[in-house]
Parts: C-alpha cells; sequence; structure tokens
C-alpha cells in the first residue's frame, strides 16, 4: 500500500513575509544575479576574447576556440550540480551556495586581469579554458541551492511566489551583462574597449563577489536541513539514494521530460534565439537588436513573480504546461511577424525569388556544430551554409554522383567550392564564390545586412516608433510565456523531492535540461534551417520539445504545491506514492 502525503495543516494562514525571509531572498536572488552575470559576460563578449586569447590562430580557428570555451561551461553544469548537490545535501546549503559564487565571482574577475597569448602564449588559452570549466561547475551548484534554500524558508502557500524571485535572476543577469557591456562601449573609442575596456566588465564583478558574500554570511542555515540533522535522518550517500534507487531516480527523470526540457526550450528561444534571429537571420544590427531584447526584458520580468504567485494558487502545473502549450501553437506565425515588421525586404524576397542548390546528396552533411569545432567544406555545405547565413528560403534539387555543388537563382547558376580539394587556392575562390552570391542575391531582391528597410534604434527612446514598437510587443509576448514557463519551476523542483537528497535529485535534471536541451538550441535550429533552406524550420526544435513536456507533465507529473516540504519520515510525502496509490501501473 502506497504511504499517504502529508498536507499541511489545512487552517494555515498565509502570512506577511518578514523581515528575515526578505533577507533569505534578497540575498540568495543578489547572488544569483551575479553569477548568471558573471556567466553571460564571456558570451557577450566572445568574439573580443577569442582575438585576445587565440590570436595566434586565424580568425575563423580563434571564434571557433572561443566559441567552444564558451560552451564547455554550458555542458559541464550537470557535473556541477552532482558535486555540489551531494556537497549541499550532506553538508547545508548555505555553506555550499558560499562555495559557488566565491568560484564564480574569482574565475571571472580573473579573466579580467588574465594576461592575454600574446603576452604568456598558449598558456592565456588554457587558464581562460579552465576558469570557464569552474564558472560552469559553479553555475552547475548555485541555483539548485539557491532555489532549496529559499523554498525551505518559505511559509505553507507562498513557495512558489518566494521562489519565484530566484527565477528572475538569470534573465536580470544578462539584461545586467547587457547593460555593463553597453555603458562602457559608449564611453570609449570602439579601438580603446577592444584594447582594454572589454576587460572593465568582468573586473567589476569583484565588488558584485564583496558584496554577495558579506549578505550571504550573515544568513543561518536552511531550518528544514537543520532538522533533519539533529534528527540524524541526512542522507549519507545523496547521489546513490537520488539516482542509484529508481522509487527516487523515475523523479528525476519525469523532472527533466515532464518539466524542464520544455521550460528550458521555451527560456532560450525567448530571449536567446530571439536575439540570434533578430541580428543573424534578420540582419538587424547588433546595438538595436540588444535594445529591443532589453525593453522586452524590462517589460516581461515581473511575469516571473507574477506566475510564481498565481501558481501558489492554482498550482505549478497550469502555468507551466500551459505556457509549454501556447508556445508549441505560436512560435511560427509569431517568429513570422517578427521578420515581417523587422525586415519586410526579406520576407519579400523569400516569397517572390526561388533559390535551389543542385548538389548530389551524398556531398550534404547536416550542420550541427554545437561547439564550434566542426568543419564542413564540400561544394553542397559550403553553399548552403553561405545561403544560412544571407538568410536565404532555397530548395535542394538532388544530382547524379560526384556532381559539383551549384546555387540556381533565376537564371543564373553559381558553381560552389570544394575548399578541401581546392587546397592552397581555397580562401581566393570561397571569396569569389562569397562576392559572386552576395551582388546576385542583393540583384534579384534580397537586402544588404545596411537595407534601409531593416528597423534602426540609435536610442532607448526611439521604441515609440512603430516599427520598434511592434517588435518589442513581439518579444515582450515571448519573454512572458518565459516567465510562465520558468517562474514556478523552482517550487515544482523543490517539492518533487524529500529534503535529504532535495539539492542533489532538483539539480541534475535542471542542469541537464537547461544545459544541454536548452545551450544547444541555438547550435540544433541554425543546423536545422541550414539542413532544409528555410529560416523558420528550426522552430520545430523547440515546438516538439515543448508539445513532449506537454504531453508527459500532464499525464505523469504530479501537482505539489500543497505538500509539506518539511516532513521527511517514514511517512512523509513522496510524489510517487500519489501516483502509484492511483495507478500502480503507470511508472513500475
Amino acid at each position: 500500500m502506497a504511504l499517504q502525503p502529508i498536507y499541511p495543516p489545512t487552517d494555515a494562514v498565509v502570512r506577511p513575509m518578514t523581515r528575515e525571509e526578505q533577507k533569505v531572498i534578497l540575498a540568495s536572488s543578489l547572488g544569483t544575479v551575479f553569477e548568471w552575470y558573471d556567466f553571460y559576460l564571456y558570451g557577450s563578449l566572445a568574439a573580443v576574447i577569442g582575438a585576445k586569447f587565440f590570436s595566434q590562430y586565424d580568425e575563423t580557428t580563434r571564434n571557433i576556440f572561443a566559441l567552444l570555451a564558451f560552451a564547455a561551461g554550458f555542458l559541464v553544469r550537470p557535473f556541477g550540480a552532482l558535486v555540489f548537490g551531494r556537497l549541499g545535501d550532506m553538508v547545508g546549503r548555505k555553506y555550499t551556495f558560499l562555495i559557488t559564487i566565491a568560484i564564480m565571482g574569482s574565475s571571472t574577475f580573473i579573466v579580467g586581469i588574465l594576461p592575454t597569448s600574446d603576452q604568456i602564449g598558449f598558456l592565456a588559452p588554457t587558464i581562460l579554458i579552465a576558469l570557464r570549466l569552474l564558472q560552469g561547475l559553479a553555475l552547475g551548484g548555485e541555483y539548485g541551492g539557491a532555489a532549496t534554500y529559499v523554498a525551505e524558508h518559505a511559509p505553507h502557500g507562498r513557495r512558489g511566489f518566494y521562489t519565484s524571485w530566484i527565477q528572475t535572476t538569470a534573465t536580470m543577469g544578462l539584461f545586467m551583462s547587457l547593460l555593463v557591456i553597453l555603458f562602457t562601449q559608449s564611453s570609449m573609442s570602439g579601438d580603446d574597449f577592444r584594447a582594454y575596456g572589454w576587460r572593465i566588465p568582468f573586473i567589476v564583478s569583484i565588488l558584485l563577489l564583496a558584496v554577495s558574500v558579506w549578505i550571504r554570511m550573515q544568513l543561518s542555515e536552511s531550518p528544514a536541513f537543520l532538522k533533519m540533522k539533529a534528527a540524524g535522518t541526512h542522507s549519507k550517500a545523496p547521489l546513490t539514494e537520488a539516482f542509484g534507487q529508481w522509487r527516487n531516480a523515475k523523479w528525476a527523470i519525469l523532472a527533466l521530460f515532464g518539466l524542464v526540457a520544455g521550460q528550458a526550450v521555451v527560456w532560450y528561444s525567448g530571449q536567446f534565439y530571439a536575439l540570434f534571429f533578430l541580428t543573424s537571420v534578420l540582419k538587424v544590427d547588433a546595438f538595436t537588436g540588444n535594445l529591443l531584447v532589453a525593453w522586452a526584458l524590462a517589460l516581461g520580468t515581473g511575469g516571473f513573480v507574477l506566475f510564481g504567485w498565481l501558481s501558489d494558487k492554482i498550482g505549478r502545473k497550469p502555468i507551466i504546461l500551459g505556457g509549454c502549450l501556447i508556445a508549441a501553437v505560436t512560435y511560427f506565425p509569431v517568429f513570422k511577424l517578427m521578420a515581417e515588421t523587422a525586415n519586410p525586404a526579406l520576407t519579400h524576397a523569400h516569397e517572390s525569388v526561388h533559390v535551389a542548390v543542385t548538389a548530389d546528396p551524398a556531398d550534404c552533411s547536416f550542420q550541427f556544430n554545437p561547439t564550434g569545432t566542426s568543419s564542413f567544406t564540400s561544394g553542397c555545405d559550403v553553399a548552403k551554409a553561405a545561403l544560412a547565413r544571407n538568410s536565404v528560403t532555397y530548395t535542394q534539387i538532388d544530382a547524379p554522383a560526384g556532381s559539383v555543388a551549384a546555387v540556381q537563382i533565376g537564371d543564373k547558376l553559381i558553381q560552389s567550392v570544394d575548399s578541401k580539394q581546392a587546397g592552397a587556392q581555397a580562401g581566393a575562390q570561397l571569396a569569389a564564390f562569397n562576392k559572386a552570391l552576395g551582388d546576385t542575391l542583393t540583384a534579384v531582391g534580397y537586402p544588404a545586412a545596411a537595407n534601409p528597410s531593416v528597423v534602426k534604434m540609435a536610442q532607448p527612446w526611439d521604441i515609440f516608433r512603430a516599427q520598434p514598437f511592434v517588435l518589442v510587443l513581439i518579444l515582450t509576448f515571448l519573454m512572458i510565456l518565459v516567465t510562465m514557463v520558468y517562474g514556478p519551476v523552482a517550487a515544482a523542483l523543490v517539492e518533487l523531492f524529500p529534503t535529504r537528497i532535495r539539492y542533489t535529485s532538483m539539480s541534475l535534471p535542471y542542469h541537464i535540461g537547461n544545459g544541454w536541451f536548452g545551450g544547444l538550441l541555438p547550435a540544433t535550429m541554425f543546423a536545422m534551417n541550414a539542413q532544409t533552406g528555410s529560416i523558420y524550420f528550426g522552430l520545430w526544435y523547440p515546438i516538439v520539445i515543448a508539445g513532449a513536456t506537454f504531453v508527459i507533465g500532464l499525464l505523469l507529473v504530479p501537482e505539489t504545491k500543497d505538500v509539506d516540504i518539511f516532513s521527511d519520515s517514514a511517512a512523509a510525502f513522496h510524489p510517487g506514492d500519489v501516483l502509484v496509490e492511483l495507478d500502480p501501473t503507470v511508472l513500475d
């Protein structure tokens, strides 16, 4: 017989937030904001960093290594979740996320003072990649600690609201990093910024670190952890207990596929891919793109707290799964509207100009390149990559084996280049191919990057012009979906697992979902677009995953908003008990 869940008393009163609880939320959220600020600085400045720390290579190769170092921070996040999750369940929440913020902050500061490869040679990129790995590991341990700590301080009926402040931190960290970079760039010349100004945002992080550590030092340990430790029931082997026992491990799997995977792709689509789509696909200049996204972030960030509060009233599942479903249904029309608004000339070219790649199918690869280390050199791959970079919609026509790939634009045929076969002449031949392709596309109606039909903002208040205003509304809609899926997810994850293994259990699915499903989203969507010749086909990646999360979450993940997360005895709540009680065949 399955154990019955223990719920808090039905007459529990929702009381106002105490000063101590306000301090807990402020300290946890502020520190996590700074962690995300540190993490995203590198991504925003990857091109400059590539030039400084991989200068011994040509521009293409240095960019590859810079992207590889950025990707490393995402890929190691689940390992950080295991390392620091175990520590948090054994030693305590407070001291574990003190360690994580110290690692993150010091690593970021060191990047700001690290000598370049021109000064210390190969040692510079080696140290840089090591620092990125440390950042990823620290971030993997930070989120679970902060969310668990806040949730275990929250009174009954307010966990969604309390933990929603943690959910604002990733967006606020991104927002802060964009503001600091834009302010630094505007205060000096471009040459000065590339020479030394790029270091300032990294060096400033030492002040943020000092504030965060000081505030967190004032906090006490989580009451749930202290209660468990006093009773001697804390886990001696949290990794084994969390993932080595099926009754616990199955909840980590369901949390991943029934909550976090969909949340991750909606989050990355609404913030990162939306910015990439604006600047790289629709050819909006970087300054304007950042301003548009910054406005949307400013307008939509309050949604994290709103939906966290609402989840305390109606439940976590309706909001998270509702956001996934709305995203799956609306992404195609929303991104098409964004394209029509930002660059109508490009949209017109897609509808009126027929472009085709004629190639031997065996010559064409799926250009999935998440770390930037793969090289696609065949004629078909070169042609498809060039068309994708120019945001061209095209079809593929199969040619006989051994045929040379070519691009057909109207009545003009442009032969592609196999850069491996071209050998020493590859550079000149590729340059000639790209010039011929660009000239032909412009002649038939495709806009250049500086086309006046593309939206342009010189100042933040330019939002009040019609074209930027509509784009901000579109981006804000995407941001609202982000807040729907992300605002309540911390509370939902905390409530799925017992106190003794909570830090470990919730951290791993969160960071696999966000670090891998979400972190690999831009590279996956670009590869899908290049494969099919459509700037929209890659949207199937977040749509399918969000749709799958909706179905899995609806059928298999229980609603948890009313459970007692402080009870960790033999009769304690475990969500699996509810499902087994309802239908013993669902999971086992």
